[in-house]
């Protein structure tokens, strides 16, 4: 495996579990240094553990709820802290909520368009901003492949993937001309925690479609720094 990223920083959400812990696994394994960030902090302390030792990566864990308004400016300050300058930003934090949407609990519901909108739109300005000044970098944004499509059951939590897959587009045309990179990466039903989250059992179509989160992850990687490609939808892994 290439060392491309030696030296480098990246900052991953959601790093305790599903997407989070492959995208920390493949750019550790590319020798980039890593802050992760989520709630459990047990699950990123061992996730660490394992990457420090396995490839000799520095890796700082920050235990914090990333669903809340001026979450931007508050992980800015963790990493200036920390002395850490990001150069990658994985945006990956997020959930679904399954069900009716009457039926479901408002606050949760809006708890999650807080986390997979407005946190992430928070963590893209003021990272994207630093990366400026810097002279680049690189964005990946996780959306999903319902933010193509209305989707009964799920009718919010696709709307929020709507606005993650048209702000990282927009975003990546804006940014460009600083040498930013925007990537939106759209997956389909992967093997995450996401259905166990979201209150839906599997139906029998999903187990037959199921894809492997690596490799997701991996594609998702791969296309972050090109920038004449920012959308793109992971359909299968053979």
């Amino acid at each position: 495996m290439s060392k491309d990223l030696q030296g480098k920083w990246a900052l991953v959400t959601g790093a305790s579990s599903g997407f989070g812990v492959d995208f920390a696994q493949l750019l550790a394994e590319r020798g980039c240094n890593l802050v992760l960030a989520a709630r459990r902090q047990d699950m990123m302390e061992e996730l660490a553990a394992r990457l420090r030792k396995q490839y000799q990566v520095t890796v700082f864990v920050l235990a914090i709820d990333l669903a809340r308004a001026g979450i931007g400016a508050e992980m800015k300050a963790h990493t200036d802290s920390l002395g850490v300058s990001v150069d990658i930003l994985i945006n990956n934090a997020g959930y679904g909520v399954f069900g009716e949407f009457i039926q479901q609990d408002l606050q949760k519901t809006l708890n999650m368009l807080q986390l997979n909108m407005a946190s992430l739109t928070e963590l893209s300005h003021v990272y994207a901003s630093d990366m400026q000044t810097r002279g680049g970098g690189k964005i990946l944004l996780v959306s999903s492949i319902g933010g193509y499509q209305a989707t009964p059951y799920y009718a919010a939590y696709s709307a929020s993937k709507a606005y993650v897959l048209l702000f990282g587009e927009a975003l990546n045309e804006e940014l460009k001309k600083y040498n930013i990179a925007v990537a939106v990466l759209s997956p389909g039903i992967t093997a995450t925690d996401f259905l166990k989250v979201s209150g839906q059992k599997a139906t029998a179509y999903q187990r037959s479609m199921m894809m492997a989160s690596r490799p997701v992850a991996a594609i998702g990687l791969k296309h972050c720094s090109r920038a004449y490609r920012v959308s793109f939808r992971v359909w299968a892994i053979n």
